[in-house]
């Protein structure tokens, strides 16, 4: 993190500067078995294709709610910085009818329904992948991803103290969300790069958000996120504990 970031956006450019070829996001489905790494670049790639289809195609300008319906995952990662990198505000688990734009996970469709706007879904499939019947009145965000440009410019500059994210019915502005996750990630065991935390905790509580994805990127660590872990033996999570050269865990 360095003294002039002030918005998630800020902490992964410096991140992606600092050193684009480490881990950042280490991601497990125990459900599936799915395994995915991304490094800062890789990452940074993923966010500034995602801002391009915010702000080119769906028409999102800064202020603009967001209302994300995804469970902790890479690309609800993805999500949440490539929001912060347009301006608009992260509504995690929001009421779609109150969105501008509704992004879903293939079980919250018909929640996403209720949004009048733009509305985007995700099939969660391992590597990226997308549906194999597009949802009816959704854009298939897999599809539509690949083609948006590897590089984001804001068509308008982010204020860093106005609302970038909600979560739990707590509002923060971009610049608290870099404060805080700075200030509690020696709570987390956070201590600095190389420092790797699992956390299976879910993306509906600030808690969650910070151990899973902010805490590390301010601290230049890395986080092993876990989805449906209590689907994995302890031995087994002792072997990823091992393997992962985790160093915190959060569960």
């Amino acid at each position: 993190m360095n003294a002039t970031d002030r918005t998630p956006a800020d902490l992964l450019s410096s991140a992606l500067a600092a050193d684009p070829g480490r881990p950042l996001v280490t991601f497990y489905d125990d459900a599936t078995g799915e395994r995915v790494e991304l490094s800062v670049a890789t990452l940074a790639n993923w966010v500034a294709k995602t801002a391009n289809l915010l702000q080119g195609e769906l028409s999102v300008a800064p202020g603009d709610r967001v209302a994300l319906l995804l469970p902790a995952h890479w690309q609800t990662a993805v999500w949440l910085l490539a929001c912060s990198s347009v301006g608009a505000v992260a509504d995690v688990g929001g009421e779609p009818a109150a969105a501008d734009v509704v992004v879903s996970g293939p079980d919250s469709l018909d929640a996403a329904r209720a949004c009048t706007g733009e509305r985007v879904a995700l099939a969660l499939r391992p590597l990226g992948g997308r549906f194999p019947e597009p949802p009816a009145g959704f854009v298939d965000y897999a599809v539509e991803v690949p083609g948006q440009g590897d590089r984001f410019v804001p068509f308008a500059p982010v204020d860093p103290e106005e609302p970038a994210l909600v979560v739990a019915g707590r509002e923060f502005s971009g610049a608290e969300v870099v404060e805080r996750a700075s200030a509690e990630a020696p709570s987390l065991d956070l201590t600095g790069p190389g420092s790797r935390l699992l956390s299976a905790l879910p993306y509906d509580t600030w808690e969650g958000l910070s151990a899973g994805l902010f805490a590390p990127l301010a601290t230049g660590g890395s986080v092993v996120l876990c989805r449906h872990l209590d689907r994995l033996a302890e031995e087994s999570l002792a072997q990823r504990i091992e393997s992962e050269r985790v160093t915190a865990v959060r569960r």
